[in-house]
C-alpha cells in the first residue's frame, strides 16, 4: 500500500472516529433532554391531577382545573393516573393496584419524594404532593412517549447516514489532498528513475521553499554531487595510479633490459642498479601512501583511539620534519593555548602525526624552506592548528581539486610528489571528527587550517 493511500485512510479513520464520537454524544444528550422534557410534562399533568382531586369538594375549582387540562394539555397515548394518600402506598402495592414497577422506583420515591422510571416505551413519574393542611399524597402518572421515541429513532438514522456519507466524503477528500500533497514526491521518483551512473550530472528541480519536499530535493542533489565527484575521482584515481606506477616500472624494466643486453663495466651496472633502486624507492613510497590513504577510509571504531597531548604530538612532528627536511624553518607557536592545563584530543597518534607531517612537509617543500609558522589555539571546544607558509601557493581556480588523489597544481612541476598528501590528511582528520580548510593563491603562500574536537 502506498503512503498516499495510507495517509488518506488514516485521515479518514481519524475524521470518521471524531464524527462518530460527536454523533454518539449528540444522540445521547438529545435523548436525555427529550426524556427529561417528557418527565416534566408528566409531572405537570400529575400536579394538575392532584389539584383536581383535592378540589373536587370545592365548588368550581375542580371543574376549573379540568377545563385547563382539557384545553391546554395534549392527551398522551395510554395515559394512566394514580392519586392516593402517602401512607397507603404499601397497601396499593400489595393489592396490585399500581402498575408493575420495580422496587427501586418505590424506594427512591419514599426517600427522595420523587422518582422517574422507564419500561420499554412507557414512562412513569411519581412525586409527593401536599394539600393545604400539609397532608402528603402520592401522585403517579405514566404514558407512552411515542413522539420522543419516534424522534430518537429518526435522529439515530440521520446520524448513521451522516456518518456513512461523512466517511465517504472524508476518504474522497483525503485521496484528493494526499494526491496533491504527494505530487512533488511522485515527480521526484519519476526523475530519479532516469538518473544512472551514465548521467550523474542531472539534478532534480530546485524547489523554492522551506518544506520537507524542497529539503529532500536539495539533499538528493547534494548526494548526486557527491556521487558524481566520487565517480570522477575514482576514474581519475585509476587513471593516475596506473600512470604513476607505469613510469617507474617502465624505467626499471628498461634499465634491467639495457643492463642485460650485453656485458658492461661495473660502473655501468652500478648506475643501472642505482636507477632501479631510485625507482623502486618511488614505488615503495607510492605504495605506502596508497595503503595509508586506504586505511583512513575505515570506520573510526576500528582505530586505536587514546588521549593525545598536542604539545607532545607537535614536538614529535617537528622532529620528524627535521629528519625529512633538513634545514627547515618551522616555528611552533603554542602561546595561545590555555595555560591552566595541557590541551588534549582523542585519536590515533600515528595517523594524526602522519596527517600533520604531510601538511608541514608540503609547506616546507613548496616554499623552498622559507619560514613556516604553526599557530595553535583553542576556540569553541575545538583545537585549531594554522600552518602558514610563504611558498608558491595554489591557483584559486584549482583549489576545488586539491583533495582528489594524484591531483597536483599546475605550478608544482619542478617539485616531486604524488598528490596524495592532502587527500590523506583530510581523511585522517575526518576520521577524528575534524576538518581541514585551505586558503591559497599563486605566489601568495598557503594557510592550512586544521581543527579537532578537544578531549
Amino acid at each position: 500500500m502506498t503512503i498516499q493511500k495510507k495517509t488518506a485512510l488514516i485521515f479518514t479513520a481519524i475524521s470518521a472516529t471524531i464524527l462518530i464520537g460527536i454523533s454518539v454524544i449528540a444522540y445521547f444528550f438529545m435523548n436525555t433532554f427529550a426524556f427529561q422534557d417528557f418527565y416534566k410534562r408528566l409531572e405537570i399533568r400529575g400536579i394538575i391531577t392532584a389539584k383536581v382531586r383535592l378540589a373536587e369538594h370545592s365548588l368550581g375549582q375542580g371543574e376549573l382545573y379540568s377545563n385547563i387540562r382539557e384545553q391546554h394539555l395534549e392527551p398522551l397515548p395510554d395515559e394512566k393516573e394514580y392519586f392516593f394518600p402517602a401512607d397507603s402506598l404499601r397497601n396499593f402495592v400489595k393489592l396490585n393496584v399500581l402498575p408493575d414497577l420495580n422496587e427501586a422506583f418505590y424506594t427512591k420515591l419514599k426517600e427522595r419524594r420523587q422518582a422517574n422510571t422507564k419500561h420499554n416505551n412507557y414512562f412513569y413519574t411519581g412525586f409527593y404532593y401536599y394539600d393545604e393542611g400539609a397532608h402528603p399524597y402520592i401522585v403517579i402518572i405514566g404514558a407512552q412517549n411515542e413522539d420522543s421515541i419516534r424522534y430518537s429513532r429518526k435522529l439515530k438514522w440521520i446520524l448513521i447516514a451522516s456518518c456513512i456519507c461523512g466517511t465517504f466524503v472524508f476518504y474522497t477528500s483525503g485521496i484528493f489532498f494526499s494526491r496533491h500533497a504527494f505530487k512533488p514526491i511522485r515527480e521526484i521518483i519519476e526523475k530519479v528513475k532516469t538518473i544512472g551512473a551514465e548521467n550523474l550530472n542531472q539534478r532534480l528541480e530546485d524547489r523554492k521553499g522551506q518544506d520537507e519536499v524542497a529539503e529532500l530535493a536539495s539533499t538528493f542533489n547534494e548526494m548526486l554531487s557527491r556521487l558524481e565527484t566520487s565517480f570522477e575521482t575514482q576514474n581519475n584515481f585509476v587513471s593516475n595510479a596506473s600512470h604513476e606506477f607505469r613510469t617507474p616500472l617502465t624505467t626499471i624494466y628498461s634499465e634491467a633490459e639495457i643492463a642485460l643486453s650485453r656485458p658492461r663495466e661495473s660502473a655501468e651496472y652500478k648506475a643501472s642498479l642505482e636507477s632501479i633502486l631510485y625507482q623502486t624507492e618511488k614505488l615503495q613510497h607510492l605504495t605506502n601512501s596508497l595503503l595509508n590513504l586506504a586505511q583512513t577510509g575505515f570506520d573510526g571504531k576500528k582505530q586505536n583511539l587514546k588521549t593525545i597531548y598536542i604539545d607532545e604530538l607537535l614536538y614529535d612532528v617537528k622532529n620528524t620534519i627535521a629528519n625529512i627536511v633538513p634545514g627547515n624553518n618551522v616555528l611552533m607557536n603554542l602561546s595561545d593555548l590555555p595555560g591552566d592545563r595541557r590541551t588534549a584530543v582523542n585519536g590515533n597518534y600515528q595517523l594524526l602525526k602522519l596527517g600533520l607531517s604531510n601538511v608541514i612537509e608540503n609547506a616546507c617543500k613548496y616554499s623552498d624552506n622559507k619560514p613556516v609558522t604553526v599557530n595553535v589555539d583553542v576556540a569553541g571546544g575545538k583545537l585549531r592548528l594554522c600552518v602558514t607558509d610563504r611558498g608558491i601557493g595554489i591557483p584559486k581556480e584549482e583549489l576545488r581539486f586539491i583533495y582528489d588523489p594524484f591531483f597536483r597544481a599546475s605550478n608544482t612541476g619542478r617539485y616531486e610528489g604524488y598528490g596524495i598528501g592532502l587527500p590523506l590528511t583530510r581523511n585522517i582528520f575526518r576520521l577524528h571528527k575534524g576538518e581541514i580548510h585551505v586558503d591559497s593563491d599563486t605566489d601568495k603562500g598557503a594557510i592550512v587550517t586544521l581543527t579537532l574536537p578537544v578531549a
